[in-house]
């Protein structure tokens, strides 16, 4: 039986992989490639209100992140704007962003003398939306891509559950739905599509929200926490916090080229 489902597998991979040189039809949230994509979702970057950068990235300023449930309201910011379910079993959760402490989220830093505030506090984590994304080079079908912008999306409907981008994923920024979601989605929003068993899904900086003029859901309930911008912008928000202050990032060393700051 396990061999059938091996040979099943390998046949399938085996004619999504023959086709990688095939252009790819345009669904509402990619064109889909390993190659880096221009189109934000859809067709939607001729709107006058999309907003644009040459790289995104994201500033999170610890200390801010830790006063009255910042970190609760961006999670659930997040996961409501985008149906990401409230799974019963534990070793089903599915997370586009969480909380982890300093010692999971940096374990190379980490060390006995470290300052208790910086210890335990809650570290927000999400996909790091890398420079160089190890994951999309894994991904055989081209379900996960990157944009010209340096977004790191997803394109559920050639996702094949294989799961090659989540052993790629050195941050452990991505997640897999062993059950259907939907009937763990407390209030279905239908601005947003949901996913099915079988299916990896990760944050994706709310390409959504950026696409009519928006910031990320996060950003927005924040107050401040949470910094978004244009990294190649010297007058961008982000920018100014990089000059100004000093910053981390998780795992640096591996050469992906992580997009997210720490501000500790």
């Amino acid at each position: 039986m396990m061999e059938n489902s091996r040979r099943s597998f390998l046949k399938i991979a085996g004619v999504a992989a023959a086709g990688l040189g095939l252009k790819p039809v345009t669904d509402v949230f990619a064109s889909g490639g390993l190659q880096k994509q221009s189109s934000p979702i859809g067709d939607v970057s001729k709107g006058k209100d999309v907003l644009t950068a040459k790289r995104w990235a994201m500033v999170i300023d610890v200390k801010k992140m830790a006063h009255d449930g910042t970190a609760h309201k961006c999670i659930e910011a997040c996961h409501k704007l985008h149906n990401v379910p409230k799974m019963t079993n534990k070793r089903h959760e599915i997370k586009w962003i969480w909380e982890e402490e300093f010692h999971h989220a940096f374990p190379g830093k980490h060390h006995e003398h470290i300052a208790e505030a910086i210890e335990h506090a809650p570290f927000l984590v999400l996909c790091n939306h890398c420079e160089n994304p190890p994951c999309v080079r894994a991904c055989p079908t081209k379900a996960t891509f990157q944009r010209e912008d340096g977004i790191v999306l997803m394109d559920f409907h050639r996702c094949i559950g294989c799961r090659f981008c989540m052993a790629a994923c050195p941050y452990g920024s991505r997640s897999f739905n062993f059950r259907d979601p939907r009937p763990f989605i407390e209030e279905t929003q239908e601005n947003f599509p949901t996913r099915m068993k079988g299916v990896v899904e990760k944050c994706n900086f709310c390409a959504e929200r950026l696409a009519v003029g928006k910031q990320p859901a996060c950003v927005e309930v924040s107050g401040g926490a949470l910094v978004f911008g244009d990294l190649d912008d010297e007058n961008s928000d982000v920018r100014k916090v990089l000059k100004s202050d000093y910053v981390i990032r998780r795992k640096p060393g591996l050469g992906t080229g992580p997009q997210i700051y720490y501000k500790v």
